[in-house]
């Protein structure tokens, strides 16, 4: 792995980013829309939005990065890109390193954003620090990116990358404790529930929730979103291969 080819390859992928302005609006502007509607709808339950808006400040980027990487790298497998730089002296982990930095900006950027609008303009109130949200919140949108990047190698068109959203993403929503309570779930629902990378991401958002200080359940939650991160890169790396149509 070339450090210099890496960052390379991050910021070739920045700048097709920044050009493309209805995907920047779409990354930085979506989530926080979609929270403050959200709040609206909730405006005379407070406590409830507290607690739903602060899950949604990582699922939102969590489903937002997993479309926007699976199309940007099915792009690059389609349109013969992935191929030419195969080509070269790049090699897959410079490839994944640098799709993992491009969009780990992005979606720090992204999370930033929607912090910032739920704690100063919706009334967000959490017992934790806020900067354990915003962590939090980053590792379940680098998760959502790792497994966009693992997803788009069995797409062949933006069409079927977005159809696999229904089995990879809306699972992770209805499980992860949004919706329904998952102790008063199925119990082959909660097993299901316990290997989906998002239910840890809600549980250490609720740890940061009704603790003044970060806890050991919620590191150790986090770690497992950590490596489920690490879990789908590599497999991204692995199905990383030359295809044209």
């Amino acid at each position: 792995m070339s450090l210099r080819i890496t960052f390379i390859t991050a910021g070739r992928i920045l700048r097709q980013l920044l050009n493309d302005r209805r995907t920047m609006v779409l990354i930085l502007a979506m989530p926080s829309l979609l929270i403050a509607l959200i709040s609206a709808i909730m405006d005379s339950s407070p406590q409830v939005f507290n607690s739903v808006g602060l899950i949604l400040l990582a699922f939102f980027p969590f489903m937002m990065m997993f479309m926007i990487t699976s199309i940007t790298l099915l792009r690059e497998r389609t349109g013969g890109t992935l191929e030419r730089l195969m080509t070269t002296p790049t090699r897959k982990l410079d490839l994944v390193g640098g799709y993992a930095i491009a969009f780990g900006v992005a979606a720090a950027s992204q999370t930033a954003i929607a912090a910032t609008v739920a704690y100063a303009f919706l009334g967000l109130e959490t017992a934790g620090p806020a900067w354990a949200v915003f962590l939090i919140a980053i590792a379940a949108s680098l998760f959502g990116m790792a497994l966009g990047l693992f997803v788009s190698a069995f797409a062949t068109t933006e069409f079927q990358a977005i159809q696999f959203m229904p089995v990879f993403v809306v699972p992770q929503l209805l499980l992860c404790g949004l919706i329904w309570p998952r102790d008063q779930m199925a119990g082959w629902l909660q097993g299901v529930s316990d290997v989906l990378p998002v239910t840890y991401a809600v549980k250490a958002l609720t740890e940061v929730q009704v603790n003044t200080e970060t806890t050991a359940a919620m590191w150790g939650d986090l770690s497992i979103v950590a490596a489920a991160v690490l879990v789908a890169t590599a497999l991204g790396a692995a199905t990383l291969r030359r295809r044209t149509n």
